[in-house]
Formats: structure tokens, C-alpha cells, sequence
């Protein structure tokens, strides 16, 4: 049995041993032990052969000794010293210790002395044991660890995780506070010291370093290893000669470079560090770095303003701490000694602890394991004692083990603070267990926002526990947050403003110096701030990482996972919180003790900057689909993050539809648009009933080889090492991977994964992968500091019978909270961007299996509406993960920051650099909001600004006006085009619309359904939304209404006083009412839900303004149709994708007048494209000018007079297809549904073909057109000139050819004859020579 650093086994008292013992005098100690500690020394020669091994570790001749005399003379160390402490008494303890060995540099020397009379405690300096006194003259626990894991060459292993370490303890350290080690010719043994009682009793163990009884030298292949103190040692190291073999599982980083390592500016740690010539020995490897000059540069491609908030080796950020304290002076408890006796009481009253150790229990528990006093004060005395209580019950438990491992697991959780104890092996990460880490995080930081936030507090023993396991203790205080300012704003920066009570009390001015700076670079950051600090003659590194709350789940327990992953353990954390919304983690980081074991490990001076690096990913997603493969060392963190990614791309893309899907869609007409509804459905259908998300998942969870081998095939193409000798990316231990394994080509891989998968099943899902590598175009997954990990894919490889639309472009968009895309079907094209919730766990399933057939199809439809605009159709679609629902705003950020990574030029040192981009062109997209993403476009337009865009002013269209925006609610965009179809029916049928009974979906709450309230003049009869169902067949009082509209309240605030006794509401949250025709309602929520599909009422038209995608489809549209005919004549689709296309042609072929939604709502789509127009025309002096609105709120002259143009364009455009349509319509009898379709299509099409055709080329005929297409106000402020230069090529392009095609099919139809462009291109060309 073993002691270290006070942690005392159960009592083992000898027979003749008695109570009065625990009274015996300081100092009382057995004559036996007594002898042996001044009497025994020990010489162990321990030569080590100075050649290379089979695995290519090189190791030199070290002699190892350990010597003790009465007289103190140091014994020669060099490897395994004599330590000897005081233990207050007249006796010397003997504690040898393995000294900090090295592999390939010189060694460090260790003496120890100690004096047979001294009472002085040791003191450490530098390498050396030296007696000293203790400022307050008591003796201090003098202690060290050892977790030995020595191989002996040829002969017997020694005991893996076997410690020689001693400790002593002030004033006494209970009955196994004493004990020896032995061999077949010597015997250490050493005494304790006594306080409230001693055991004569000293056991006697073997020696674990010496092998042989014979002789005093044993042959070793690896070196003993050196303690993880708690405060730790320079070590001199080179362990080229140790890391150069493969290790068993493989590193992030995986190009073929060179990889240099920081120098360590500090002397005293000088030699801790690889010399220059071990840095630049594996360029002789032949091993090259992807040269910066060799990277696919987007054109034109400018700096970005963004400061470096990453700290880069070399660079100035990389700063060093004087100060080895962890930066925190904890507030005195005046009544911890009054409290320790009370506690000691508590003990012995309960019996359970024998009398003897109550005291050094106590102690031990309140003076050696460095617990905060904060943990005192706020515990009260019989919480304390349970805990010491707790611990030595676990002792005892140990004792009874055949493996003699302590188990501790303690854990007290009240409404303000949480306590957790742990036994915890150094940079270990276990799957089993209480995981107090991610308890931590799901209970408490996961959740902190505002006033209901938690700091965290934890640390770990400075030494091993008894046992063979080389475990340690850790400790996590979790504490509610106390803020003074509770509510300072969240670009607050003050210190003393936004700091927690507790915080601000114990912090020293350096940290709260440290922590203001990291806090204003994360307020002025999107995503998060990560800085590292040297502390001055320490290998140990302080690691900073800032961020927004809520904005990376898991984060705590996920970064323990990272730097576990390198052989880094962590000595101190702290978790702070501040009260404008930024979370501050501090970890304290060293390496673990040499072994063979954590020999394949890279230095701490390499491996910090790797996990600096992956912060940033792991930030993105802390908790992937394959953590337990990294957490086991399986699989490296890059290598499980870019498997769950492409977990989440063949959850959409797999082509799961088999051959029957092939053959029906071979018979039916992809261009009909019931044929395709019907394609669509069963395509879904199919989806949902095969490949399923948890079966891809499992199926990739078996081929973790696989999953390696893709993921260097995606690596060797878009990692670059940006900064050549200067990078900071040092990829560890991908560098020596890449020594021995081989990059694989495609052919090679589809070889390896039909060698290795079990079934076809399993085939098509590894496959997806290399569909995945080979349709990237571009990504942030390398980049220093992202968000989220965005993709820019080809779309090539969607299969064109599910998809016969060919996108241009797709953006995948993958983070902790979200998934989404981004797609558009022209390079210059624009549509909304919307957040899509789910309400549990079912909806979520449905949401994401439908999530980019929806985006499609709304990019599609968006696509049809576009006709009249230059800009083509696009969509972007978050939907947010199950748990995340309450994330929307944070999705959305990082959703655009994400995406902005790709379109900008990446190329702050440390922030954004360059990325390999095959697509190789410039990029620009064209933004809108959408559903609940109305009040985030303002954010997104600054953070474009804010970042360098130079497009930031026609980034996001639908801000606010103080922004240069023309928000659609406001002048009612979208309606003016609604409503235009809603009055060309009253005008060509000659209704009266104070006749026309109306049904409305989408409420005076919404941008739509307030407009068309406030525009309309028609007798509403219902109206349903978010809250319920109103209805009055008398019609619904308008004056109440338009209240309601213009407060945009839901119609939970009709006074229902204004109803006729016929009327009625019923809200959502209501069951079992009674209409006034006697009907009972069930469920309120039923009700609303489907009422518009109830035929007891009648209605005239109906202008559906808001509701969810496919309300109305092929199954629920024969609602609405009795004995063959509707029973709603007029339908002008307002909302988008409302009805199906099935379900239209059922409802017009039964007589529905019926206006699509690509026609009718196009309004909105016209507005922001001018407005898009407006801010590339003018400069940023101009656009500010002219049109943004003062914070007084005073609209600028000429910005008044374009909205009235933009409204006159809407209008007007709408007449033109409305007339197309409805002459269409009676000359051919196609459906009006079908002809929009047909106009679309035709619009597009020509479109293009113009924008590539020699007419472009025609500068007469281009500024004519031009001058045409473009707004007069636009042209008067500025010229023509002016707009040509600043506006970019493409642009102008489109919107020269798509006014001449939308004026030329308006004009003659889907289906022209060949002369007829001819004649329209005459007459113009005719208008240009008047």
C-alpha cells in the first residue's frame, strides 16, 4: 500500500496498538521505522544503452542513484533521486522519486539534501531539493508523484502505474502516513510525524526500479518517468527521437509540411524546447509545405479589417505571466478554524472515522487539497463532514479492492451552488462514470443567460491517490453568478460594470486586466476570442477561450476531451460569467508526466498552438455524432467533426429512391406540375421509410478506418499552410501520420470501400462520402477561427430526375444548434432567409427529412417570381436542432458569419486566412428576411460592414431604413402586387368588393395579412391566424380590424363586443365551445388548423396570407369541392407554396379563378431588388446621403420619391403578367396556374440567352435598354455613366436581358411565333434612331 500527497489509507493498526495512541506525543515514532529512515541508503546505477530500438527510440546513458545518509549528503541523481523531507521531528524521511527524465537532451540534475536534525520543511528551486524554513515556521507536506511505466529489455515488466513517492503531512499523518519500499537487499522505510495519534505499524513494500538482487544496474528500453507536480519543472526534452514513430491513432492537421516549433522565449525554459536543428530535421524528410503562392486565390481579393484576436507563435499575443499563480486571491474566512473544529466534532461524534485520524483527516481535507475558503464559507460544518466523511469511506473502500484503486465520486447540488468530487487519471477522458464535466454543462453553463448564470471553479490534487492508478483528485465548485449590473447592455465592456461580485473580489488587476481585453475583442467579434499565455519558468500554458452564452453547448466537458486528446491535462479551470452575455474559460494546461505511454505525445510547446486551433472547431460543434471515437482516441477531433458533416450531407442526399422511382418518373411529365407534386410525395414517402438518419449513422460508425482514409482525401485538398515557416498550424501528430499513411485517390477509395463494407447498404453510404470530397468547392473547416463550418458545394452530383431545375450554386451550413443551406439557381440571384422550428422531437424528424426538398422547391418557386427582375431565385432555409429552439438568433449569426467565410477574402494572420476555392470566381449573394429572421437582417448588414464586405449596403435587402432599407411591411410591397391580381379579377368579372364575402389566412399580426387589411375594401367574413379563428358571416367589423392591423396584434385582441350575434372567436388554447349554429369545438388548436377546409361557410374569395407550405394538397382539396364544383370561385395565393400544385389544378378545373403565389407575390422580390439597385449605384457617401434615414427619423428627399417609384414598378409589373395571364388563359384554356409556370419559364429562359447573345456587346443598344429598365429618379441623381462604372458587370447583364424578356413574353405570349422577336428587336432598334 502507498501514501501520497495526505491521502491516507483505512487504518491497519498492529495488534499491541491502542487507543492511547492517538494522545502519543509529536514526534512519538516505532524504533523500527525510526532506524530504518536514518540508517538506509541506497545507489542503483541505472544505465540506459544509448542506441536506437525497434520502434526508432533513440534513448542515451543515464545513471540513476539514490542515496540517503544520516549526515545529508546529496546522493548523484540523474533520474531516480533521494528526496529527503522534514517531517518536524529528529528523523529523516527518504523519499525517492524518478527526477524528470528526458529522451534525447541532456539530463537535469536533482539534488537532495536534508539535515538528521533539521525541522526545517523542503523548498524547490529549480530542479533542486533544498531544506528551508516556512515563513510561519511550521513544516510544510512535502510531496511528489510518480507514475512509473518502465520497461525492462528482455527481462520482467515493472509494475505499470507503481509510485515510490512519500509525503508527510504537518503535524501528523495518520497510521499509513508511514511506509517503505524494499528489495531483496535494502529497505527504505520512513516514519510520520505524530498529532492527534500515530500507528507504530511500518509496512515494507519492494522497491519497483530495482530488478535485480545481484547487481545495482538494470538495462531499460524507456526511461522512468517524472511527476506532474503542482508546480511543474522545466523539463529538458527533444523528442523528435520519440514522436518520429506513427502513433496509434492519428492527429487533425494531415498536409505534408514542415512543421516548426515555437521557441520559448523564457530562459529558464529554454531547453524545454526542440533546438533549431530538431525544428528544421524533418525538412530532410522530404516533406513540403502547400506554399501559399500554390492556393486557388478568389479575384480580387482584399485584406480583411478584422484584428487578431488568435495568438499566433512568434507573434506579439503570445504573451508571458510572471506570475505562476492562477490569478485569483481568495477572500480570507475568518471563521475557517472556529468551523474546522466544529467539523472534527461532527466526525467524532458519528464514529466512523477511528479517533486517531480525525484530526489529519480534517486537516488534510481543509489545508492540503487547496480548496477555496469560498467552499468553507459557504458550506455549512455538516456538509463538510459528510464530505471528509465520503472521502475516507472511499478509502476504506480502496483498501478492501483487490486493485486498491480509490473511487471517489461525491457530488451536493443546491439552488445557488453545486460541489462535485472526482477521482480523475491526468489527461484521461471516460465514457463512464457520474461525468460531472458534462453534468456541469448541461445543468448549468449550457443554460446560463443573464441573471441565471453560473461560474465555475475547479482544480485537481497536486498528487496521485493510493492505488496503481495513477489517479488524482478533482474538485469542481459551481457557483451562481452575482452581478452587480445585472443589465449593462451587451457591448458593455467595463470591468466593474459587467463582473460577477465573487469574481471582482478574488481576481488579481493582472487577470482583470487579462479578461478586459479578451471581453472587448468578443464584443466586437462574431464568434470566439482564444488567447494563450506562457507562464515565466513554467512549461505550463494558460488558455483563454471567450465567447457569447449560448452560443456553444458542451463547451466545458468538450474541451477537456480536446486537450486530453494531445497529452495535456489541466491543473486549474475557471468559468466566468459577465453580465452583457460573455462567457470567459481559463484552463490551466501542462503536459503529462513522460511515460511510454504519452511518449507519442508532442510537446506542450507544439500541441497548444493545435488546440488553439481546434477551439475554433470544436466551438462550432463541441458534441459531435462521433465523440465517443475521439474521446477514445479512435479517431482524431477534425476527423469526427468532418464524419458528422458528412453524416448530416448524405441524411439529405443519399439517392435512396430506387428503380421504381426511376420508372415512374420515366412515364409521367416532369413539366406538368401535378406529375411532379405526385414525384415529390413519393419521394418523400420513400425517404422516410429507408434510409433513416440513425442508420446512416451507425453504418459510418462502423468503418472508423474508412472514415480516416476519406477525411485525408478531403484534407490533402482543402488544408493549406498559409505562412510557410511562420504557420501556426502545427498538425502534431497528423505530421507523423503522414509519414506512413498514403493519401488515397478516388479510384483507390472506391476500391478500399468495396473491399471493406459488409453489404450494398453500407457501400452507398461510404460512397456518399466521396461525393462529399468531390463537390466541395470551398470551406471554413481549416479556417483559424469560424462560427460554424460552411460549405460550397457543386450541385452537380443532385440526380436530375429528383432535381430536373439545375441549381448554380449550394451553401451547407452545419453547427451545435443548426443545419442549413443556402441555394440559388443563378449566380446573380436573391431570396429571404428563414428560420424553421419544430415543436418536439416528431416534427424536428419531419422538418429536417423535408428541410432541402423545401428549400428547393422555395428557391424554385422564388426563381418563377424573379421574372421581372435581374436577379435569378435563391433561398436559404435553418433549421434549428430539437434542443436548440430558443437558439434562432444565435443560428442566424453564425449562419451568416459562416457563409461570409467563403465570400470574403480570408486573409487576417491568425483570423480568416486563405482558403483553397476551386470554384474560383467571386461570389455575391443577395439576402431578405423571411420567416422570424424579420429582425435580424439589421445585424446581418452591420456585420457585413463590420467585416469588410464591400457589398454590405445590397448584402441584406428589408432592413431598417437608417440602414438604407425599404421595408416591405411598411409600404406594404408584397401586398401592392397581391392586391393587383385581387382588383384585376374585380375589374375583369365586374365585381363589387363590397360584396365579396372574404376569407383570410394570416392575420393583422403579420406583414402580409396587416397590408391587405389595411388596402382592401372587401367584406371579411373570417380571418384566421397564429391565435385562433374569427368569424362574423355578417362581416367582421372593419374599423376593429384596421386597429388591429396597424397595432399588428392577432385577433386574440378583436373586442368581440364589436361581433354580430352570428360571430364568433375561438382561440387556439380553448376546447369544448359552442357555435352560435350549435356546433361543438373540440380542440381549439384542430379548429384553427383546418378551418380553412370547412365548407358550412360560405366565401367568395380567398387571399391566403400566411399558414405553412402544402395547407392545402392533393388529399384535403376535395374539401372544397362539391358535386364538382368549388366552393370558393376566386383564389389569389398570397403565401408561399399554400396550396399544391395538384391541388390548384383540382380546384380550377372545378372553377376557382386561381392566382399562384409566383405571380402574385412578387412584390416583395421587386422591391428588394431595387433597393439592391439603389445601393451599388451609390457610394457609401452617396448612399448615406440619400438614402438612410436620420435617428431623427426624417427620410431623405430623394429616398421618399423612390419608394413612391418602386411602388408605381410593383404595380405596374403585376398588371402585365395579370394581363399575360388572363389573355393567355382565354385563348388557350390552360390552367392560370400552369401559364404561370409557362411565363416563368419562358422569361427565364430567354433571359439567359440574351445575356449571352451579341446584343450585350451593342452599347447603344445596352445603355437604350438600360435607360429603360432602370428607375428615372436613379438616373437623374447619378447618370447613366456613373451607374455603369459602379455597378458590377453581371449585374448590368441581367438586367439587360431579363426587362427586354419579361416586356417581350408579356407582350406576346409563352408561345410566339419566330418573327415575333424579330419585330419587337425592329421596333426598338427603330426607337433608338428617333
Amino acid at each position: 500500500m502507498q501514501h501520497h500527497f495526505g491521502f491516507r489509507p483505512p487504518p491497519q493498526l498492529s495488534p499491541d496498538s491502542s487507543d492511547n495512541q492517538r494522545h502519543s506525543p509529536p514526534g512519538a515514532v516505532s524504533a523500527a521505522a525510526s532506524a530504518a529512515a536514518s540508517s538506509s541508503a541506497i545507489t542503483a546505477a541505472n544505465s540506459i544503452s544509448s542506441n536506437t530500438n525497434g520502434n526508432g527510440i533513440s534513448s542515451i546513458s543515464n545513471n540513476i542513484s539514490a542515496g540517503a545518509a544520516a549526515s545529508g549528503a546529496p546522493g548523484a541523481t540523474n533520474g531516480f533521486s533521494a528526496h529527503h523531507y522534514s517531517n518536524g521531528s529528529n528523523n529523516n524521511v527518504v523519499n525517492p522519486r524518478p527526477a524528470n527524465l528526458s529522451l534525447g537532451l541532456k539530463s537535469n540534475t536533482t539534488t537532495a539534501a536534508a539535515n538528521n536534525n533539521s525541522s526545517s520543511p523542503l523548498k524547490r528551486i529549480d530542479n533542486r531539493a533544498v531544506a528551508g524554513p516556512e515563513p510561519n515556521g511550521r513544516p510544510t507536506t512535502a510531496s511528489t508523484a510518480n507514475s512509473n511505466s518502465s520497461l525492462s529489455a528482455g527481462g520482467p515488466v515493472v509494475q505499470k502505474g507503481f509510485s515510490t513517492g512519500f509525503s508527510t503531512v504537518p503535524n501528523g499523518g495518520g497510521v499509513f502516513g508511514a511506509f517503505g519500499l524494499k528489495d531483496t537487499t535494502n529497505t527504505i522505510t520512513a516514519a510520520p510525524p505524530s498529532a492527534r495519534g500515530t500507528s507504530d505499524q511500518t509496512l515494507q513494500q519492494p522497491h519497483p526500479a530495482i530488478q535485480n538482487k545481484n547487481s545495482a544496474h538494470c538495462q531499460s528500453s524507456f526511461p522512468s518517468s517524472h511527476s506532474d507536480s503542482a508546480s511543474a519543472l522545466p523539463l529538458s526534452q527533444d523528442l523528435s527521437s520519440a514522436i518520429h514513430p506513427a502513433p496509434p491513432f492519428n492527429g487533425p492537421a494531415l498536409k505534408k509540411t514542415d512543421f516548426p516549433v515555437q521557441k520559448t522565449t523564457s530562459s529558464s525554459t529554454a531547453s524545454s524546447t526542440p533546438t533549431d536543428a530538431t525544428m528544421s530535421s524533418n525538412t530532410s524528410n522530404g516533406l513540403h509545405n502547400k506554399a501559399f503562392d500554390a492556393v486557388i486565390r478568389t479575384p480580387d481579393r482584399k485584406s480583411s479589417p478584422q484584428p487578431t484576436h488568435l495568438a499566433v507563435p512568434g507573434s506579439s499575443l503570445s504573451r508571458v505571466l510572471a506570475d505562476q499563480s492562477d490569478g485569483y486571491v481568495a477572500p480570507k474566512f475568518e471563521g475557517k478554524d472556529e468551523q474546522m473544529e466544529l467539523v472534527m466534532d461532527l466526525i467524532e461524534e458519528k464514529g466512523f472515522i477511528p479517533p486517531e485520524f480525525v484530526e489529519t483527516e480534517t486537516k488534510w481535507f481543509y489545508s492540503d487539497l487547496g480548496i477555496d475558503d469560498m467552499y468553507f464559507q459557504t458550506e455549512n460544518p455538516d456538509a463538510v463532514a459528510n464530505h471528509i466523511l465520503s472521502l475516507y469511506a472511499a478509502k476504506v473502500a480502496a483498501y478492501a479492492r483487490d486493485d486498491k484503486r480509490l473511487e471517489i465520486r461525491l457530488d451536493k447540488e443546491a439552488e445557488d451552488h453545486a460541489v462535485y468530487i472526482d477521482t480523475s487519471k491526468p489527461g484521461v477522458s471516460v465514457l463512464d462514470g457520474p461525468r460531472y464535466e458534462q453534468r456541469i454543462d448541461e445543468k448549468y453553463l449550457n443554460n446560463s443567460k443573464d441573471g441565471n448564470s453560473y461560474r465555475v471553479e475547479t482544480f485537481r490534487s497536486a498528487g496521485v491517490l493510493p492505488g496503481a492508478q495513477e489517479q488524482q483528485l478533482r474538485c469542481y465548485f459551481v457557483y451562481k453568478s452575482q452581478f452587480a449590473n445585472p443589465n449593462p447592455g451587451r457591448d458593455e465592456t467595463k470591468m466593474d460594470i459587467i463582473g460577477e461580485k465573487t469574481f471582482l473580489e478574488k481576481a488579481t488587476d493582472k487577470t482583470k486586466d487579462i479578461y478586459q481585453d479578451i471581453i472587448q475583442n468578443c464584443v466586437d467579434r462574431a464568434g470566439p476570442v482564444i488567447e494563450m499565455f506562457e507562464i515565466e519558468d513554467s512549461r505550463e500554458k494558460r488558455l483563454v477561450v471567450a465567447y457569447r452564452q449560448g452560443s456553444a453547448m458542451g463547451m466545458f466537458s468538450a474541451l477537456s476531451d480536446l486537450y486530453h486528446y494531445y497529452g495535456v491535462t489541466s491543473s486549474r479551470k475557471y468559468v466566468e460569467q459577465f453580465s452583457n452575455g460573455i462567457t470567459v474559460m481559463s484552463i490551466y494546461l501542462r503536459p503529462l508526466p513522460q511515460t511510454l505511454e504519452t511518449a507519442k505525445f508532442p510537446p506542450i510547446e507544439a500541441s497548444i498552438h493545435q488546440i488553439m486551433k481546434e477551439v475554433s472547431l470544436l466551438y462550432c460543434v463541441p458534441q459531435n455524432k462521433f465523440q465517443a471515437y475521439f474521446i477514445s482516441g479512435r479517431l482524431s477531433l477534425q476527423e469526427t467533426i468532418y464524419a458528422h458533416c458528412v453524416w448530416v450531407f448524405v441524411s439529405h442526399f443519399l439517392n435512396r429512391l430506387g428503380s421504381e422511382y426511376t420508372s415512374l418518373s420515366s412515364i409521367l411529365d416532369a413539366d406538368n406540375g401535378a406529375h411532379a407534386e405526385i414525384l415529390s410525395n413519393i419521394k418523400r414517402r420513400l425517404r422516410a421509410e429507408t434510409f433513416t438518419a440513425d442508420y446512416i449513422l451507425e453504418i459510418i460508425q462502423t468503418y472508423p478506418e474508412l472514415v480516416r482514409s476519406l477525411y485525408l482525401a478531403f484534407a490533402n485538398t482543402h488544408y493549406v499552410q498559409t505562412r510557410g515557416e511562420e504557420d501556426d498550424f502545427i498538425p502534431t501528430l497528423s505530421y507523423l501520420r503522414l509519414q506512413v499513411d498514403r493519401v488515397l485517390d478516388d479510384n483507390e477509395l472506391k476500391a478500399a470501400i468495396a473491399k471493406t463494407v459488409a453489404n450494398e447498404h453500407h457501400e452507398m453510404v461510404m460512397t456518399a462520402f466521396r461525393v462529399f470530397n468531390s463537390s466541395v468547392l470551398k470551406t471554413n473547416f481549416y479556417t483559424p477561427t469560424k462560427v460554424a463550418l460552411s460549405f460550397r458545394l457543386n450541385p452537380s452530383f443532385l440526380p436530375e430526375i429528383e432535381y430536373p431545375q439545375p441549381l448554380y450554386g449550394m451553401f451547407l451550413v452545419i453547427s451545435s444548434e443548426f443545419r442549413g443551406f443556402h441555394l440559388r439557381f443563378r449566380d446573380i440571384a436573391r431570396g429571404g432567409i428563414r428560420i424553421v422550428k419544430s415543436r418536439n422531437r416528431e416534427a424536428y424528424s419531419i422538418n429536417a427529412r423535408s428541410l432541402f426538398d423545401e428549400n428547393y422547391n422555395l428557391a424554385n418557386t422564388q426563381q418563377r417570381k424573379n421574372k421581372d427582375i435581374p436577379e435569378g431565385g435563391s433561398k436559404g432555409v435553418i433549421l434549428l436542432d430539437v434542443k436548440h429552439q430558443d437558439k434562432a438568433r444565435v443560428a442566424f449569426e453564425k449562419y451568416i458569419d459562416s457563409i461570409m467565410d467563403l465570400l470574403l477574402p480570408p486573409t487576417s494572420p491568425g483570423i480568416k486566412d486563405p482558403i483553397v476555392d476551386l470554384h474560383g470566381q467571386q461570389e455575391i449573394l443577395f439576402m431578405g428576411p423571411d420567416e422570424n429572421t424579420a429582425d435580424l437582417v439589421d445585424w446581418a448588414t452591420e456585420h457585413a460592414r463590420l467585416r469588410g464586405a464591400p457589398w454590405w449596403k445590397s448584402f441584406f435587402t428589408g432592413k431598417s431604413p437608417k440602414l438604407g432599407g425599404i421595408p416591405h411591411d411598411s409600404y406594404g410591397m408584397t401586398t401592392l402586387s397581391v392586391r393587383e391580381f385581387v382588383l384585376g379579377i374585380y375589374r375583369k368579372l365586374n365585381l363589387n368588393p363590397a360584396n365579396v364575402r372574404k376569407l383570410q389566412t394570416g392575420g393583422p399580426d403579420g406583414d402580409l395579412g396587416s397590408n391587405e387589411i389595411l388596402l382592401s375594401n372587401e367584406k371579411y367574413t373570417a380571418i384566421v391566424d397564429g391565435a385562433g379563428v374569427l368569424v362574423d358571416p355578417q362581416g367582421i367589423n372593419h374599423a376593429e380590424l384596421i386597429r388591429l392591423a396597424k397595432a399588428r396584434s392577432m385577433i386574440s385582441g378583436f373586442d368581440v363586443a364589436k361581433l354580430s350575434p352570428e360571430g364568433y372567436r375561438i382561440l387556439i388554447d380553448e376546447s369544448n365551445i359552442r357555435l352560435p349554429s350549435g356546433e361543438l369545438v373540440n380542440n381549439g388548436t384542430t379548429f384553427r388548423n383546418t378551418f380553412h377546409l370547412r365548407t358550412a361557410q360560405k366565401f367568395d374569395s380567398f387571399i391566403p396570407c400566411g399558414g405553412r407550405p402544402e395547407s392545402i394538397d392533393l388529399a384535403s382539396v376535395s374539401k372544397l369541392i362539391v358535386d364538382g364544383k368549388t366552393t370558393i370561385p376566386y383564389i389569389v395565393e398570397g403565401a408561399n407554396l399554400f396550396i399544391t400544385q395538384d391541388a390548384k389544378l383540382r380546384l380550377e378545373k372545378a372553377g376557382t379563378i386561381l392566382f399562384k403565389d409566383a405571380s402574385a407575390n412578387k412584390g416583395g422580390v421587386t422591391s428588394s431588388s431595387l433597393e439592391v439597385l439603389a445601393s451599388l449605384s451609390f457610394d457609401d457617401k452617396g448612399f448615406v446621403e440619400n438614402m438612410c434615414i436620420s435617428d431623427e427619423g426624417i427620410a431623405p428627399p430623394f429616398y421618399k420619391e423612390y419608394v413612391k417609384g418602386v411602388q408605381e414598378t410593383i404595380k405596374r409589373n403585376a398588371a402585365l403578367e395579370f394581363e399575360a395571364i388572363w389573355r393567355e388563359h382565354q385563348q388557350t384554356g390552360v390552367p392560370r396556374s400552369v401559364l404561370s409556370d409557362t411565363l416563368s419559364v419562358a422569361i427565364t429562359k430567354l433571359d439567359e440567352e440574351l445575356q449571352n447573345t451579341d446584343l450585350w456587346h451593342n452599347m447603344a443598344l445596352r445603355k437604350s435598354v438600360l435607360k429603360d429598365a432602370l428607375p428615372k429618379l436613379l438616373l437623374e441623381k447619378i447618370g447613366l455613366d456613373l451607374i455603369l462604372e459602379r455597378v458590377p458587370d453581371n449585374y448590368l447583364r441581367a438586367i439587360f436581358g431579363s426587362y427586354l424578356a419579361s416586356r417581350f413574353v408579356y407582350d406576346h405570349g409563352s408561345n410566339p411565333s419566330q418573327f415575333a422577336f424579330f419585330d419587337f428587336m425592329s421596333k426598338r432598334m427603330a426607337k433608338m434612331q428617333i
